[in-house]
């Protein structure tokens, strides 16, 4: 098994909870992990036989284009667009971060990290 990660993919978004939010926008980091078995590109050295991280990638850009109120909603749905695309994968985390969120007060990020396993 090998652990495949995209790290600090950053997007300019408009989801939160408040209408202000979801006008204005903001700045959101996302972190991907993905456990898959890997031997036969290790092996090939072909991409046709690797998960492709830039399909991936644009997954996740495409899914974060959609404004949500939740990061849980955000979260949930890119995991499953992966799975639906991607039929190697064995388990994915997504950690989604909402940079500077409006809660009245200095706050760096809120985030949340949502894991799903493959059903077999």
């Amino acid at each position: 098994m090998s652990i495949i990660e995209i790290e600090e993919m950053e997007f300019y978004a408009y989801h939160g909870h408040y209408e202000e939010e979801r006008i204005v926008g903001n700045r959101f980091l996302l972190d991907l992990k993905i456990e898959a078995d890997c031997m036969a590109a290790a092996q090939s050295d072909n991409i046709k036989d690797a998960l492709n991280y830039q399909t991936a990638y644009k997954i996740i850009r495409e899914q974060m284009k959609q404004k949500s109120h939740l990061l849980e909603n955000i979260a949930q749905r890119i995991l499953n667009a992966l799975f639906d695309n991607f039929q190697d994968i064995k388990k994915a985390s997504i950690k989604v971060r909402k940079m500077n969120p409006p809660m009245g007060g200095q706050i760096k990020s809120v985030s949340i990290t949502m894991t799903k396993t493959a059903e077999f």
